[in-house]
C-alpha cells in the first residue's frame, strides 16, 4: 500500500530546483564533458520529461550518464537497479569523485550504515540510490521508496530478465512492480546486449510497451577483433600479452573453474600479473581480487562469465577468450569490456576443434526440453559462423543484432587486416565422411576426430593396428592435408552441419542429413585456410600510450603513476581519480592553467578543484603536492560478510 509522507527534504526544496542546471550545464560542470555523444541528449531529454526508455547502448558509450544527468536535473531521488553489489560502492565513488551525492543499500551494510542512508533519503540528502533487484521487492524497501520523492527508476543489465538471463537474476522478473507501484515515475530500462527479441521481452517483462525505444549503434570501432586457431592457448595468450598488452589490464575468460586456475597459476609463473575468478573460490577472495583489479595497473583477470557483468573499468586493454562462448551476445557482452573509454584495445579468441566438440556436448546434455536445446544450437551455430567467416568479422557481429556496416568492411579485425583464403574443400570433406560411413557400415564403429584423422594420413598406430583400420579402403588417402589442417576440416564441417557430435558422450563423430549432399556430389564445400597472423612486437609502452606522439608519451606515464599513487592514498580505483583518455588529452594539450585545464574532456569542477594544482605541477616538471585527506571515497572497502537481515544475498553470481 502506498503510503503519504510529510513533505521530505527533496520535496521541501522543489521549488528552489526549478532553476537547477539543464542537462548540458551538467554534463559540462559535473562530468567535465563538452558533448553529448550519440543518441544521448534525446535519451536523457526524454526522460527528464518524464518519459519511459528502453535503451541499447554498447558497453563504453556513456549509457550511466543517461540516467544520472536526468536524476541530477529532476526534482528527488534517482534509483537505480544494479545487479552486483561488490560493484556498488565503487560505481557510488565515481560519483561522489564528482561531486554527486550516491549512496547505496545492500546486504553488506551494519543496521546503523543502512539507517544513516535512510535518513539521508528521507532529508533530500541523496541525488542517486543504488539498489540490487532483490532488496527492491521487500516490502520494508518499497515503504521506504513510497517516503520520498523518487525522480526516476533506472533497470541498469536489463538482459537479465531475458530468457537468456533470467537464471542468473530471478529477481529481475519482479520489477513490473515499479510500474505497478509508481506508474507517474519515468523508467529507464538499459542493456549492452540484446537482440529484437531480446529488447521485446525485456518490454514485455518489465511492462515497458509505452517506453521509446533507443538503439544506438552496436559499433566499437576501438575494438580489434581477432579469432585464431587454438594451438597451445596459454602460449598464445602469454604472445599476445607480452608484444601488445605489456602492463596493461586485461580479462581472459576460460570455460571452467579449474582452467582458470590453471590458467592463472601459468601466468603467474611467467611473471604475468594474473588473479583467478570464479564462484568456487570464498566470497572474501573473490571480493579481494575484484578489488585488486579495480585498484592496482597492469592486473589479468582469468575468470569464467561469474566475472565482469556492471564492471565500470574503462582502461581493459584486452579481453581474451581460451574457450569458445555459448552465443554470440555473451561474446559480444564480455568483449565490451575492454576499451570502454574508446582507446585502442584487442578481442581475442583461441578456438579449436574441441571447442566444437565441447559445445555440442553440453547441449546435448543440458537439462532443457528439445525447443531448448534447438534455441541453444541456434546460438552456438551463430558463434560459429563468427569464428569461420571469411568476411568482415565486425560487418557480421552487427548483422546479428540487425545492423549494417557502412562499407561492408571495417579494416581492423583480422579478417580485413589479413583477408583469409577461401578454397573448395569438397573433395576433403568427401575423403572424411566416406571415412565415417565405412566403419559405420563395415565395422559398426563410430569415432572421434583423432582416429579418423589417423587413418586419413595412413599412420600405423598401435591403435590402428589392434582394430585393423590399415585394411580400410580411405586408409592413407589425405596426405595433401597436415593433421593440423585436417582439424580445421573438421571443425569448420562441424560449423556447417555437415557432421555432427553423437550423443553417446565420448566426441565420436556422425553424419547429418546434408552430409549426404556432399557425398554424392551435389553440394561444395567453401572452406576457410586458416591465415598465421604475424604479431606485433617491439612494445615497451602501455598500449593507451601506444600511439601518442613520442614528445607526449613520458608526461603521460608520469600522469599514469600519480594518478596509481592518488587512488592508493584515497582507496579508489584509478580510473575514479581520471581516465587513460583524460591523462591522454592533458599530455597532449600541456595545460598551464586551471582554464586551461578545465577545457580536457573528463575534468569536471569537483576533480579540477581536488586534482588540479597537482595535475599542474606534474605538466611543469614538478613534484605534486600530496592527495588531500579530505576525499569523499575514503572510506575503506566494505568487507564481504553474511547478509545481516532478512534479505537474500544479493551478489549471487551466474551458474556456470
Amino acid at each position: 500500500m502506498t503510503t503519504t509522507a510529510e513533505p521530505t527534504g527533496a520535496e521541501q526544496t522543489g521549488a528552489e530546483q526549478t532553476s537547477a542546471p539543464g542537462p548540458q550545464q551538467v554534463l559540462e560542470r559535473v562530468f567535465g564533458y563538452p558533448a553529448f555523444r550519440g543518441e544521448q541528449q534525446a535519451i536523457i531529454e526524454h526522460v527528464v520529461a518524464g518519459g519511459d526508455a528502453l535503451v541499447l547502448m554498447p558497453t563504453g558509450g556513456g549509457k550511466s550518464l543517461c540516467y544520472q544527468i536526468p536524476a541530477l536535473v529532476r526534482e528527488g531521488v534517482g534509483v537505480v537497479i544494479s545487479p552486483l553489489i561488490a560493484l556498488m560502492k565503487d560505481q557510488v565513488d565515481a560519483l561522489e569523485a564528482v561531486g554527486v551525492r550516491a549512496a547505496f543499500l545492500n546486504s553488506t551494510q551494519t543496521p546503523d550504515e543502512r539507517r544513516a542512508v535512510e535518513q539521508a533519503l528521507r532529508a533530500g540528502e541523496v541525488d542517486l540510490l543504488y539498489l540490487a533487484p532483490e532488496r527492491v521487492t521487500v516490502p520494508a524497501t518499497q515503504e521506504l521508496l513510497a517516503s520520498i520523492r523518487i525522480a526516476l527508476f533506472a533497470i541498469d543489465e536489463a538482459h537479465c530478465v531475458s530468457q537468456w538471463g533470467h537464471d542468473f537474476r530471478p529477481d529481475y522478473l519482479a520489477l513490473s512492480v515499479l510500474h505497478e507501484r509508481w506508474p507517474s515515475i519515468p523508467r529507464i530500462a538499459l542493456t549492452a546486449t540484446a537482440t529484437a527479441a531480446t529488447a521485446q521481452e525485456i518490454v514485455q517483462r518489465l511492462d515497458l510497451g509505452q517506453a521509446r525505444r533507443f538503439v544506438a549503434s552496436f559499433d566499437r570501432p576501438n575494438i580489434q577483433y581477432r579469432i585464431e586457431p587454438k594451438n597451445q592457448p596459454v602460449q598464445q595468450l602469454l604472445q599476445l600479452i607480452r608484444t601488445e598488452h605489456p602492463g596493461d589490464a586485461g580479462i581472459v575468460y576460460c570455460l571452467s573453474r579449474a582452467s582458470v586456475e590453471k590458467t592463472a597459476a601459468e601466468l603467474q609463473a611467467q611473471g604475468i600479473p594474473a588473479l583467478p575468478y570464479h564462484a568456487g573460490l570464498d566470497a572474501a577472495v573473490r571480493a579481494d581480487h575484484q578489488s585488486r583489479f579495480l585498484r592496482e595497473d597492469g592486473i589479468v583477470m582469468v575468470a569464467t562469465i561469474a566475472f565482469g557483468m556492471g564492471i565500470d573499468k574503462p582502461d581493459v586493454r584486452f579481453v581474451a577468450h581460451l574457450d569458445l562462448p555459448k552465443s554470440v551476445e555473451g561474446y559480444y557482452q564480455e568483449t565490451g569490456r575492454a576499451g570502454r573509454d574508446g582507446l585502442p584495445s584487442t578481442a581475442w579468441l583461441a578456438y579449436g576443434l574441441q571447442d566444437v566438440v565441447q559445445q555440442r556436448q553440453l547441449i546435448d546434455k543440458s537439462e532443457g526440453d528439445a525447443a531448448h536445446k534447438r534455441r541453444m544450437s541456434q546460438l552456438l551455430d551463430a558463434m560459429l559462423a563468427l569464428c569461420e567467416t571469411v568476411e568482415c568479422r565486425r560487418a557480421q557481429l552487427l548483422a546479428y543484432f540487425g545492423q549494417e556496416l557502412p562499407g561492408g568492411r571495417c579494416g581492423n579485425c583480422d579478417t580485413c587486416l589479413n583477408p583469409p583464403e577461401s578454397w573448395d574443400g569438397t573433395v576433403p570433406a568427401q575423403k572424411l565422411l566416406s571415412t565415417i560411413v565405412r566403419l559405420d557400415r563395415e565395422r559398426r564403429q563410430r569415432y572421434g576426430a583423432g582416429q579418423l584423422i589417423d587413418i586419413l594420413l595412413g599412420k600405423r598406430t598401435p591403435r590402428v593396428e589392434q582394430l585393423g583400420h590399415a585394411d580400410l579402403a580411405t586408409f592413407g588417402i589425405g596426405t595433401e592435408l597436415s593433421d593440423v589442417e585436417w582439424r580445421g576440416v573438421v571443425r569448420q564441417l562441424l560449423a556447417q552441419g555437415l557432421l555432427a557430435v553423437h550423443g553417446d558422450g565420448y566426441g565420436t563423430l556422425v553424419l547429418t542429413e546434408a552430409s549426404g549432399t556432399v557425398l554424392r556430389g551435389e553440394r561444395t564445400v567453401a572452406l576457410r585456410r586458416e591465415v598465421v597472423r604475424a604479431s606485433r612486437s617491439g612494445r615497451s609502452r602501455s598500449a593507451a600510450a601506444s600511439d601518442l606522439p613520442p614528445a607526449a608519451a613520458p608526461l603521460f606515464e608520469r600522469l599514469r603513476a600519480w594518478r596509481a599513487a592518488t587512488a592508493r592514498a584515497l582507496g579508489a580505483p584509478a580510473y575514479v581519480v581520471f581516465a587513460d583518455a583524460t591523462l591522454r588529452g592533458i599530455a597532449l594539450t600541456e595545460p598551464s592553467t586551471l582554464d586551461e585545464l578545465s577545457q580536457v574532456s573528463g575534468v569536471g569542477a569537483a576533480k579540477l578543484e581536488r586534482f588540479g594544482d597537482a595535475v599542474l605541477a606534474i605538466v611543469r616538471g614538478e613534484e605534486p603536492p600530496a592527495p588531500s585527506e579530505s576525499t569523499p571515497f575514503d572510506e575503506p572497502a566494505l568487507a564481504v560478510e553474511p547478509p545481516v537481515d532478512d534479505v537474500p544475498p544479493d551478489d549471487i553470481p551466474p551458474a556456470e
